[in-house]
């Protein structure tokens, strides 16, 4: 983003340990996990449409910065899980990880931030969508997934609409006409794109992160697509509690 992103990524690429794919956690220095556990395709899973034989798969490009550290150290850093806190769940992602019951605790930089601006250090695109053959396995098309509108230094909102493939959590849901509906990118709008080429063919913003998976379903005759905009934590997109509805004008035939 800047000549300051670019030398504080640097600075910390040459202290950390990056051997690969298979770079193992390390105590002593900082280590890179790249493709990070927030890397391929995540919780949101795929959707598939049978009938055209086609997979669709949306995805995350990010490396993580981490480093063990030691019980003692982590005690001394106050580090606790909310069970250990007796509110019942484990720790959010993105911060010290006290890992009970095991030798060390691990810090982690989740998208690797630079922590003054809050933009990441991996190369752009983050995030993508892409679609199979299922039959042969090669990839019909692939494209970044997500603008810049809502992203920015500082978390400041850019409102530029460059599709620079944003972190994106939440799976598609493929319609029988060809649709891929989807939203899970941190731009906040949920999408129509063509399964054919990949071109989006309708957007919407949404009131809040769209970190879900969207629903299609058909109710007297005529069919909608839904989703839950409850934001995400981890990233940092806004927070709500709407359930949305979607459906064609009663005159579009």
């Amino acid at each position: 983003m800047s000549p300051f992103d670019q030398l504080y990524c640097r600075i910390q690429f040459q202290r950390a340990r990056y051997d690969g794919p298979y770079t193992p956690p390390m105590a002593d220095q900082p280590y890179i996990q790249y493709p990070s556990y927030n890397g391929g395709s995540d919780w949101g899973s795929v959707a598939v449409d049978p009938t055209r034989g086609v997979l669709i798969a949306n995805y995350n490009n990010m490396a993580m910065y981490n480093q063990l550290l030691s019980r003692e150290t982590v005690k001394k850093l106050g580090w606790q899980t909310r069970a250990e806190k007796h509110q019942g769940v484990t720790a959010v992602e993105g911060a010290g990880a006290p890992q009970v019951g095991a030798p060390y605790g691990v810090d982690v930089n989740a998208g690797w931030r630079n922590p003054y601006t809050g933009l990441l250090c991996t190369q752009p695109p983050y995030g993508g969508i892409r679609a199979f053959d299922l039959a042969s396995g090669k990839t019909l098309w692939d494209r970044p997934l997500g603008t810049a509108r809502a992203n920015g230094p500082w978390g400041i909102e850019s409102h530029l609409p460059i599709n620079i493939g944003t972190p994106n959590n939440g799976g598609a849901g493929v319609t029988a006409g060809g649709l891929v509906f989807i939203a899970a990118a941190t731009d906040n709008l949920f999408r129509a794109i063509d399964i054919e080429t990949g071109k989006t063919l309708w957007s919407v913003p949404l009131p809040a992160g769209g970190q879900a998976n969207p629903i299609v379903y058909k109710a007297d005759g005529h069919e909608y697509v839904m989703i839950r905009t409850s934001g995400h934590h981890f990233m940092h997109t806004p927070k709500g509690d709407s359930v949305i509805a979607y459906a064609l004008p009663e005159n579009s035939g």
